[in-house]
């Protein structure tokens, strides 16, 4: 099953850094076991362009949608047995203790 794994910052992030896990090695290790097919880091929010068409008008402005302190800074592309597993992947990504990673299946996989 597919999953898109959003990486997020978190404007509370974990304060412990013992053992913090290293993302080259996270990366490695998944790629290699198939369990990740893709993933990259985003450009920061400031070069992000919204657009909605309301009532056949185009409507385009800079930056993202949402005005929040949590941005998404990345993705995962997924390929997991289930929601278990990818849950596991998320655990050991080294934003999962920095930000926060939301997992979405997709809906016809």
């Amino acid at each position: 099953m597919k999953y898109l794994m959003f990486v997020c910052t978190d404007p509370e992030p974990d304060t412990d850094k013992a053992n913090e896990p290293d993302i080259d090695e996270w990366v490695r290790e998944n790629d290699s076991s198939g369990r990740r097919l893709q993933g990259n880091a985003l450009a920061p929010t400031s070069t992000a362009t919204t657009v909605r068409v309301r009532e056949g008008r185009l409507l385009v402005s800079d930056g993202p949608f949402a005005e929040t302190k949590e941005v998404i800074v990345g993705f995962d592309l997924l390929e997991c047995a289930d929601l278990d597993e990818a849950i596991e992947v998320a655990r050991t990504h080294p934003m999962a203790r920095a930000g926060r990673l939301e997992l979405r299946p997709f809906a016809n996989d």
